[in-house]
């Protein structure tokens, strides 16, 4: 028998998993994109997506580690369901793409912008984009995790 506050937990634990993927697909659909069509120079573009990851990071680390203790209690609630080990198994992996993410690509790029070293800022970005795009696939797969695991 299910009881409130199984209930109480998997509501956040879904709702945590859908406010992750919604920041992501914000940022891949409209932050992107935006930025795209600004007249800045590449120093300028990586700067300012430099200073909305500052101010982003924060939000998304809190709401990571809401995700990942949800979906730990979630999984106790479930003994420990095989589903549930692999949603948080890739819970960690997410964050360690988002880490890297923002602590070693990003810095990288910004410098190699800064210094207009065009072959590494273009070699970083394709390298920065599939990682954003692989954190994507893995995000839904999250939320699809989270929806199933009731």
């Amino acid at each position: 028998m299910v009881n409130s506050m199984q209930i109480i937990i998997h509501i956040i634990h879904v709702l945590a998993a859908g406010i992750w993927l919604g920041g992501l697909v914000f940022t891949t659909a409209v932050v992107s994109p935006a930025f795209k069509k600004m007249d800045w120079t590449p120093a300028e573009r990586t700067a300012v997506r430099s200073a909305v990851g500052r101010q982003y990071v924060p939000v998304a680390n809190l709401n990571l580690l809401v995700l990942l203790v949800a979906a730990v209690i979630d999984a106790a609630f479930h003994a420990w369901a095989a589903i549930a080990l692999i949603e948080i198994l890739l819970i960690i992996v997410v964050a360690i793409l988002a880490i890297m993410h923002g602590k070693v690509f990003a810095p990288r790029l910004a410098t190699a912008a800064r210094e207009q070293r065009h072959e590494d800022r273009a070699r970083l970005l394709r390298l920065s984009i599939s990682i954003s795009m692989l954190n994507l696939l893995l995000s839904f797969a999250l939320m699809i995790l989270a929806i199933v695991i009731a």
